[in-house]
């Protein structure tokens, strides 16, 4: 496939702007999806991809989150829990309504991008994948959880999750999300009852990066440890995220030694 990465991101600004950019939600999302994508180019070029892979993982960036946009409007929130799976939404938009044109003209890689789209936040892959596709899928997952780590730092989460500063300063720490995360995988949704396990379970993304890069890429943006350094009023809350802080200090260095 030959992408015109111009004619691309004009698709997708052009598609932005039938929402309110003065909202900061819909802002969020169009910074997180122009990270993302330069985040998929950056782990392709580190494995060593052809320059066309390379765009087309950039474009899997590009188009991972057409459908928070839809969710906002309809939904007033981005919260898959209470609202819809976001990236269905995605997939629906770009392939079900044919905005997947307004990218490129070349249909050779639109079952690969819609896997990609389609599987990006869901909490494991189908294991019946092909290897190349698979690898696409891994680039974009890993992108946009190292993104998820910043904008969790960046936005406010009383804003994020809808609740108060006092309950989230207020906030235990469920033992079954703890549980996970020194089991060293993601966090199921179901298993997070209070807003401190918001930050863990964002936390514990990083223990399921696929790629060497993703891994650089979180420690030299630093945002994992301000999101580790979670202010609470709660002491076996704020004793928790301390030894969160260690575990994951050591962990990380394990794996980039």
């Amino acid at each position: 496939m030959t992408l015109d990465r111009r004619r691309a991101q004009q698709a997708f600004a052009d598609y932005a702007a039938h929402y309110n950019a003065a909202d900061p939600k819909i802002k969020l999302k169009i910074d997180h999806t122009y990270r993302v994508a330069a985040l998929c180019h950056r782990i392709a070029v580190s494995l060593g991809m052809s320059p066309a892979e390379v765009d087309l993982a950039w474009l899997c960036g590009l188009l991972h989150d057409v459908g928070r946009f839809e969710q906002l409007r309809q939904y007033g929130t981005f919260n898959d829990a209470q609202s819809i799976d976001h990236a269905a939404m995605s997939a629906k938009v770009l392939f079900e309504e044919g905005h997947i044109r307004d990218y490129c003209d070349e249909d050779t890689e639109d079952a690969l991008l819609r896997t990609a789209v389609a599987w990006h936040s869901a909490y494991r892959l189908p294991e019946d994948l092909d290897p190349r596709t698979l690898q696409f899928c891994q680039i974009l997952r890993d992108a946009d959880k190292v993104d998820i780590l910043r904008v969790n730092v960046e936005v406010p989460m009383e804003e994020i999750y809808n609740v108060t500063t006092q309950a989230l300063r207020q906030s235990p720490v469920s033992p079954a999300v703890l549980q996970a995360f020194y089991e060293h995988h993601c966090v199921l949704r179901s298993l997070k009852q209070y807003p401190a396990d918001n930050a863990v379970g964002h936390a514990s993304l990083v223990f399921e990066l696929c790629y060497a890069e993703s891994l650089r890429a979180v420690k030299e943006q630093g945002w994992l440890w301000k999101l580790l350094n979670f202010p609470s009023d709660n002491a076996d809350t704020a004793a928790a995220f301390a030894a969160m802080r260690e575990e994951m200090t050591r962990w990380l260095q394990q794996k980039l030694a």
